[in-house]
């Protein structure tokens, strides 16, 4: 038998030595084993070098150089990894062993040993690679169990969940059924939550990780199930897994005070009301969405904003249309329905579509549209108000009625002031009410703003802030040359924490 030592001379003495200072600093667990010959057969194995961290399952470390595996470990002779490792060496084809199980029955030692054995051939030995499992996964058991806790991986693209053992102990199922599909876990949770789930799942499209406590029902019981998840996303941004962690604080509900769970409520609420929020915001924008940048109309150039509430509860029914009509006019109109949130959102839907079919069968008289608005307000159980107003470029003669709606602004030269009002009743406060109407003539570089109350109307006097608005438009249309009508989203619009804020601006073109 040969190659049990070398000495200082021998260049494999030297490449050792460099080997070890190498792996001294490597932080994972490897050796570096050199072969034993006898006869031109490897029989054994020699510890030539050890990373610093490499403690076996007996604690030595770098005590191993020198030594045999035979020595170390007899009860790994003729084993699967000592073959591994024959074969390794003789081919210099990469080893892998996963789930490795290594037995002893010393006392004071673990009795069954779990590892992954990544086993390559270097400089003319063994590098090997070891990475425990079974700590990892008791580790993992253990904190699971004692915390309640369980993970989740949900695959977006191909829709295959994966489950910790933890996530079937909590939910009472059994793992060979496989993860709860998303609809199962949509219909376990409580109807009542089910707005919370909504908030995760926008949260994460939004970028941000969610932290929400939601009801399910077990097979015993309902539980509370505090769910923390994040996305794991490509270089667009888009979101490609969702990764979750789930507790069953159950325990900890049941035992809180009457002023906790009061607590809870109110949070419960202020989420639901963000959800409801997010929603009807997404409703008003795929209803209406909002041009980023002034666009033309038949002799005229126009901007729209759209300022939602500050107040996530606030949300409105805000709405404006802005077309060139078959005649070669143009309808500019801007309305906003009573109340807020979702219903006020759906209420805006209702009129503005309803606005569009009686425009595409040519009904283009403001008071008679505002007629027809009325009675659909009437039948819906709804109020609004609304400006229609119908421009003639060629006349430049503007045709507009009103339903309690406050008067547009017009700018002319540096002097601003609101058009002459005609007479006109909230929409929905009588079926048979009539709309008058006023037809002004503009001039070139005339602007005429057309807004809703949530530009003038906050916790600043509505007075001292439409004498803000007049001023700027009036300090806008002034100046000498044509100034950008971009320039007025800036100037103009700053958010209400009340309510919404919606401008439609038009500008007469040479």
């Amino acid at each position: 038998m040969t190659d049990r030592g070398a000495s200082a001379a021998d260049p494999a003495y030297r490449v050792e030595d460099v080997v070890r200072e190498i792996l001294a600093v490597v932080p994972a667990g490897c050796t570096w084993l050199r072969p034993v010959h006898d006869g031109g057969v490897v029989v054994d194995f020699r510890v030539a070098a050890t990373s610093g961290p490499g403690h076996d399952i007996y604690g030595r470390g770098v005590g191993r150089v020198g030594r045999l595996l035979s020595e170390l470990y007899p009860k790994m002779i003729d084993g699967p990894l000592w073959r591994l490792y024959q074969e390794v060496i003789a081919t210099g084809s990469p080893g892998r062993l996963a789930d490795f199980r290594y037995a002893e029955e010393l006392a004071g030692v673990v009795a069954d040993s779990l590892f992954d054995v990544q086993v390559d051939r270097v400089l003319g030995g063994l590098l090997v690679a070891w990475r425990r499992l079974d700590e990892d996964r008791r580790r993992l058991a253990r904190t699971e169990l004692l915390g309640s806790l369980g993970w989740a991986e949900y695959d977006l693209a191909s829709g295959v969940s994966q489950w910790s053992p933890g996530m079937y102990r909590i939910f009472e199922r059994d793992p060979a059924l496989g993860p709860l599909s998303r609809a199962e876990q949509a219909a376990a949770m409580l109807p009542a939550d089910r707005m919370l789930g909504e908030v995760a799942w926008q949260t994460l499209d939004s970028g941000a990780s969610s932290d929400v406590t939601v009801r399910f029902q077990a097979a015993s019981s309902v539980k509370y199930l505090r769910v923390l998840s994040d996305a794991s996303r490509d270089a667009a941004g888009a979101p490609l897994k969702i990764h979750a962690v789930v507790q069953d604080v159950t325990a900890r509900v049941d035992s809180r005070t009457a002023i906790e769970r009061l607590s809870d409520q109110l949070r419960t609420r202020e989420i639901t009301a963000l959800a409801e929020h997010r929603l009807a915001g997404q409703l008003q924008n795929l209803i209406q969405p909002v041009p980023r940048d002034v666009f033309g109309l038949a002799g005229l150039e126009a901007m729209v904003t759209y300022l939602p509430a500050e107040s996530a509860a606030r949300v409105g029914g805000d709405w404006y249309h802005a077309q060139n009509l078959p005649d070669g006019t143009v309808v500019l109109v801007v309305g906003d329905v009573a109340g807020h949130g979702l219903d006020a959102a759906s209420g805006m839907a209702h009129l503005r579509f309803a606005l569009v079919a009686w425009l595409s069968i040519g009904i283009h008289d403001p008071s008679v549209l505002l007629g027809h608005l009325n009675r659909l307000c009437a039948q819906l159980k709804i109020t609004a108000t609304a400006v229609v107003a119908v421009y003639d470029p060629a006349t430049r003669v503007l045709r507009w009625a009103r339903a309690g709606h406050l008067a547009p602004l017009l700018s002319r030269a540096g002097d601003t002031g609101p058009l002459d009002l005609p007479p006109g009743m909230l929409l929905g406060a009588s079926a048979d009410a009539t709309y008058g109407q006023r037809t002004p003539r503009l001039c070139t570089g005339d602007l005429v703003l057309f807004y809703t109350d949530g530009l003038v109307e906050r916790r600043v006097p509505a007075d001292a802030l439409l004498e803000q608005v007049t001023a700027t438009l009036s300090a806008f249309t002034a100046g000498s040359g044509e100034p950008a009508l971009g320039r007025l989203r800036d100037l103009l619009h700053h958010p209400n924490p009340d309510d919404d804020t919606c401008t439609l601006a038009v500008r007469v073109l040479p």
